[in-house]
Order: C-alpha cells, then sequence, then structure tokens
C-alpha cells in the first residue's frame, strides 16, 4: 500500500479531520483514508463517455435548483465545426 503526506494542511480542516474521528471512533489517519477513498470511489457508469453522459450529469446539477429551460436550435443552425490535426 501506498503512503502520502500532506504539507500545509490548514488548521481549520486538521480540527474538523479531528471531530470527524473522534465522531467516527477512528483516529485521524482513518478518517483520513475513509474520506478519500468515499471521495475517488467513483463508478463507470457516472464518467462522461458519451453525450448521454453530460446530459445527465448536468440534468443532476440544475435539477434541484429549479431547472433551466432552452429554447431549441432551429434545424438550420449552422456550425462550423473546428477541424484539428
Amino acid at each position: 500500500m501506498g503512503s502520502i503526506t500532506i504539507r500545509n494542511l490548514d488548521d481549520r480542516v486538521k480540527t474538523e479531520l479531528k471531530r470527524r474521528a473522534a465522531e467516527h471512533g477512528h483516529s485521524m489517519e482513518a478518517e483520513a483514508r475513509a474520506i478519500l477513498r468515499a471521495a475517488v470511489k467513483e463508478k463507470p457508469s457516472k464518467l462522461l463517455r458519451t453525450g448521454a453522459d453530460l446530459y445527465a450529469a448536468i440534468r443532476r446539477r440544475v435539477e434541484p435548483l429549479g431547472g433551466i429551460e432552452l429554447s431549441e436550435m432551429p434545424p438550420d443552425y449552422d456550425i462550423e465545426v473546428p477541424k484539428f490535426k
């Protein structure tokens, strides 16, 4: 297993980590591991692999805020697609 060192940790963050660790009956190190593990645990289905994934991710963000209404683009709307070399 690997290890990391976190330098310049804000005192407030350290205090909160210590509080959370005590609340969960963990050491600060165990609490930090649990937080990091949860932060990087992403289901592959949540990754943006397609346009539908992007649509779903945007919808998850804006729906709780009341959503947004977008007008449809006219069918004759022409956009120049950039060409990459």
